[in-house]
């Protein structure tokens, strides 16, 4: 198939979750509104102490990121499983990890990127300065990617279970760690003045095998769940 055609094909795809979004807007504030009020809530448990908030901001902002992806993790196959949508796809002439690759980038874009857009503002709550402000953005960037690479595996491994949210987290939680872990490491170095490069990297080092493994393994995970 010429590349034309499955980049058309990709293109497609992303274009009509991020309509089906727009139309079912409930989903994606869920998800936002979700990051916001668990960020919210640690300068108003803790108090106003900065050191502290400055010391833990790293580690909250990635761990409310990390579960406000998990929760959108179950719809991700889920509506196009009901209503057969996902079938028509494994037929189809386009490779089916092409399209599982539109879907993933959609939902990076309804739910990673708007999380790493609202993070700056977040952190202004924790006295965070506007370098290490940089520096976490530049992380979620690359390592939202990678949540939703990860997530879209175990939605695909559970698609069609019951309990299917509840066992997609406990897949994904903990080969979510690294990317946690670099990812506040690397604001933390930043404030340390040891330089967040080498974390940096080994989250974008993470994000090329996930984007390299995780469509090919999401697709087989999906063609089990179909049979």
């Amino acid at each position: 198939m010429a590349e034309a055609s499955l980049s058309s094909a990709l293109a497609a795809v992303i274009r009509r979750d991020l309509l089906l979004a727009l139309r079912r807007k409930s989903d994606v504030l869920t998800t936002l509104f979700f990051f916001v009020i668990v960020v919210s809530l640690f300068p108003l448990g803790i108090g106003p102490e900065m050191a502290m908030l400055r010391q833990i901001a790293p580690g909250v902002l990635w761990v409310a990121a990390l579960l406000a992806t998990m929760l959108s993790l179950p719809r991700l196959f889920a509506a196009d499983h009901a209503d057969g949508t996902l079938e028509q796809m494994a037929l189809s002439a386009v490779p089916l990890g092409v399209l599982v690759t539109g879907k993933i980038l959609a939902h990076w874009l309804l739910s990673g990127l708007p999380l790493a857009l609202l993070a700056p503002v977040l952190g202004l709550q924790f006295d965070l300065p506007a370098d290490a402000l940089g520096v976490m953005v530049l992380a979620l960037l690359i390592g939202t990617p990678v949540l939703s690479l990860i997530g879209a595996v175990g939605a695909g491994l559970t698609l069609g279970v019951r309990g299917g949210g509840v066992l997609v987290s406990l897949l994904v939680l903990p080969l979510y760690v690294p990317v946690l872990i670099f990812g506040a490491g690397a604001v933390e170095s930043h404030i340390g003045g040891l330089g967040a490069t080498a974390h940096l990297s080994l989250l974008a080092a993470f994000l090329a095998l996930a984007a390299f493994f995780g469509p090919w393994a999401t697709t087989v995970a999906l063609r089990i769940a179909l049979e």
